[in-house]
């Protein structure tokens, strides 16, 4: 057999093998980062560097800034929708009458109300990636629109970025993201990848389904059949020794990188800490309830135990529900193009609320809270003017997407709760008062974390910097 032939089946099986594991969601790369100090991921100033872990709540669809966290009173009904503000435990702070249990935990919570992330589509692709990368999507979001990919050379997502500038986790990844992974192929959502920093830095997803809220797993990580832990191992053994008859060819910068991605998923399969992590029926029933039933619900529950078990960044991606799918004129998530207060009202604020508030409390009473810094966003707010065209205008009582205009809202990691950042006009449209871009967003996490130094090297051992725009939101940290 010619050697150029037998490289070609050699690296045709490298891409099997690591095709075989999520860890490589995207077409391979050579990473070359260049990772920060113990001194630069201690950051001296501005209270950053208190956060030992990220979770990030990605309310998918484009929740409602105008009906949660900065609702209009004075503004024309047409605009404020018939939702009432309410008082919280942070003087002064008011949120949507449907958050009361979220209300109570506003003095750990602080709202950014003044985010500027327009896209050039005001859509959910480019929505995405400005939100989960920081930088401003390119002219290939706007020329092919939803059939746009994630490609190899994006921008990395932040939590990749995060779980590359930590040690690597003694049982489970850097990065983990549940419980599922937005959208439906092939309409997979840009920027939830590492992209050009290297697919060994991708997220590990973990799957959770509505009809099983309590039985999370990620599928290549789960034994097929009957296959035992024993015949693994002893398959594994039998690969190192076909694998060490091909020195050469193993030198190379990729099929190292593809045995990394091999090696790390054998140990996850065998690693009892992450069954046990993944266990959240163990919980007690009592918290459990706390949480509530759902999916979603539950992924926050995990989340919990991820940071637990100090898993630096988890992200929560909220998983829509087809049954409300007709009734919102949505997939079933946050994308309310009709009926935006019924649906609310009765379905995602409730469970939302109940969720969200038992994470904030929880984390305070475990004494994990000032570690951790958690972030609820979105790829987008909602048109405060009511009435989708596509749902029957006014009549319809939806809101359409707006990219112009959104919060964020933060806890813990050194964040001062009980307070806002920025304000919106009078129709919450249009930043008013400090306004800020998703490129801030991103800054202030990497310094709650102690991640200062955001260099990277590409393929060919060039410097570039993950995140030109930017900086961190002072104000946020007390």
């Amino acid at each position: 057999m010619s050697r150029s032939r037998q490289i070609s089946i050699d690296q045709r099986r490298a891409f099997l093998v690591a095709s075989a594991t999520v860890l490589a969601g995207l077409p391979f790369g050579i990473p070359k980062p260049i990772l920060a100090s113990n001194d630069e991921r201690a950051a001296k100033s501005h209270g950053g560097g208190r956060a030992k872990s990220v979770i990030l709540f990605f309310l998918c669809g484009g929740s409602s800034h105008i009906d949660m966290w900065d609702l209009k009173p004075d503004a024309p009904l047409d605009y404020r929708g018939p939702f009432q503000p309410i008082a919280t435990s942070a003087k002064g702070v008011m949120v949507g009458e449907h958050l009361p249990l979220t209300a109570k935990q506003m003095h750990h919570l602080a709202v950014v109300r003044s985010v500027s992330g327009s896209v050039n589509t005001n859509d959910h692709h480019a929505g995405y990636y400005y939100q989960l990368t920081g930088h401003v999507p390119d002219p290939t979001f706007l020329s092919q629109g939803n059939d746009r990919r994630p490609y190899a050379d994006d921008w990395p997502f932040m939590g990749s970025v995060v779980g590359s500038r930590r040690p690597l986790h003694p049982s489970l990844p850097n990065a983990m993201t549940l419980p599922h992974k937005p959208s439906k192929a092939p309409y997979t959502r840009p920027g939830q990848f590492s992209a050009r920093l290297g697919v060994e830095f991708d997220p590990l997803y973990v799957h959770g389904s509505l009809e099983e809220p309590l039985k999370f797993q990620a599928p290549s990580l789960v034994l097929a059949g009957d296959v035992t832990a024993q015949q693994l191992q002893s398959r594994q053994k039998l690969l190192e020794k076909l694998d060490g008859a091909r020195r050469d060819f193993d030198r190379s910068r990729k099929v190292q990188t593809w045995k990394q991605h091999q090696h790390r998923s054998i140990e996850l399969m065998m690693s009892s800490s992450a069954t046990t992590a993944f266990d959240v029926a163990s919980e007690p029933e009592s918290v459990r309830e706390r949480y509530g039933k759902s999916v979603n619900s539950m992924s926050l529950l995990l989340a919990r135990r991820l940071v637990e078990a100090e898993v630096p960044f988890v992200t929560v991606f909220w998983k829509e529900n087809e049954a409300i799918a007709n009734k919102c004129k949505s997939a079933g998530g946050w994308d309310t193009h009709g009926n935006n207060f019924g649906c609310l009202k009765e379905n995602l604020l409730p469970e939302f609320d109940q969720a969200f508030s038992a994470l904030v409390e929880d984390l305070h009473q475990r004494g994990l809270l000032d570690q951790t810094l958690l972030m609820v966003t979105s790829e987008m707010g909602r048109k405060p003017k009511i009435g989708d065209p596509r749902s029957g205008g006014p009549g319809g009582a939806g809101r359409d997407h707006w990219t112009h205009c959104m919060s964020v809202v933060m806890a813990g990691g050194g964040i001062r709760g009980g307070q806002t950042v920025g304000s919106s006009d009078r129709y919450a449209e249009y930043p008013a008062e400090h306004p800020v871009t998703p490129a801030d967003i991103a800054k202030t996490v990497y310094h709650a974390m102690g991640i200062e130094d955001l260099h990277a090297r590409d393929t060919q051992g060039r410097p570039y910097n993950l995140l030109d725009e930017g900086k961190p939101i002072a104000q946020l940290f007390g």
